[in-house]
């Protein structure tokens, strides 16, 4: 039987901890609170992503998704307030989600045509929380975490299922809608079957990906380093250390333009993840 090098069940157990910090609560409520005497705060960060007719940033919370305001300042988009797990851009002021309401439960797949002011429930309400959305090929690709299960659909109604596993991410190739990637505790898992099967998980073990160019694979690990792969996620090399800590959330928006969140803000990089700058300050809390 092999056994994994110590350094390797450290970062295992670390993403187990992720993994589990990222499991609902059961009521919603954010227990670090949304604000404060000095304005809106933003905590619990789930998702990134910019619509590509503005390059407005939009952060997908335990409370509901935010845009900063004209002074920079977080400021809640629509009136929902829900947990929004899952989140993607999918286009100009279209947003794919996933998550629990104030109420609890799981909202299924829910999408919004016009950049989250308003939200419109498509599938599978009450009975799945996907914790990872992707869009590419015109197809929504989902992690279930509730199931433990890949899911892929086309029209966000009918799902196709896919394989099962424990993970935390997943991206899909730019190029090729049969290879997906996702993130496990014995590494980066790859499918190369639109992710009905997935190989074995190798290292180097991350907690997020996301993939929008052909040759720039983005990869993060449970400590803030970030990775960078040119050959599809088969090998990888370091680039930086994202500053705040533990991550929260990876977007890749073009080859060298990348958005990571961690525990003290969400940061952005046109560099190739060299350099960060802060875009938004993030309050301080205990976990994803």
């Amino acid at each position: 039987m092999n056994k994994r090098p110590a350094a390797g069940a450290a970062t295992a157990l670390a993403l187990a901890l992720t993994l589990a910090a990222c499991s609902d609560d059961g009521d919603g409520a954010n227990p670090t609170g949304s604000s404060t005497a000095s304005g809106t705060t933003v905590s619990h960060i789930h998702g990134l992503g910019l619509d590509p007719a503005d390059q407005r940033l939009y952060v997908a919370t335990h409370e509901g998704v935010y845009a900063p305001d004209a002074k920079g300042e977080p400021k809640l988009v629509g009136d929902s307030k829900d947990d929004f797990m899952g989140f993607t851009v999918a286009g100009e002021e279209t947003f794919y989600a996933s998550g629990h309401p104030t109420t609890g439960g799981n909202k299924g797949l829910i999408k919004s045509s016009d950049a989250g002011k308003t939200w419109k429930s498509l599938s599978l309400s009450g009975e799945s929380d996907f914790h990872a959305l992707d869009f590419a090929h015109g197809t929504v690709y989902g992690y279930d975490s509730t199931n433990g299960l890949v899911r892929t659909t086309k029209d966000g109604v009918f799902w196709k299922e896919g394989a099962r596993l424990e993970a935390l991410d997943i991206a899909v190739s730019p190029a090729d809608p049969g290879v997906v990637l996702a993130t496990t505790a014995d590494g980066v898992a790859r499918s190369s079957d639109g992710g009905k099967t997935f190989a074995q998980g190798k290292e180097p073990v991350m907690a997020y990906l996301s993939w929008t160019a052909k040759d720039a694979v983005y990869g993060i690990d449970t400590s803030g380093s970030l990775n960078r792969s040119t050959d599809g996620g088969s090998t990888w090399k370091n680039v930086s250390t994202v500053p705040g800590g533990q991550p929260q959330a990876l977007t890749a928006v073009g080859a060298d333009h990348v958005l990571a969140a961690t525990q003290s803000g969400v940061f952005e990089s046109k560099d190739g993840g060299k350099t960060f700058k802060k875009r938004l300050g993030v309050a301080s809390s205990g976990g994803h």
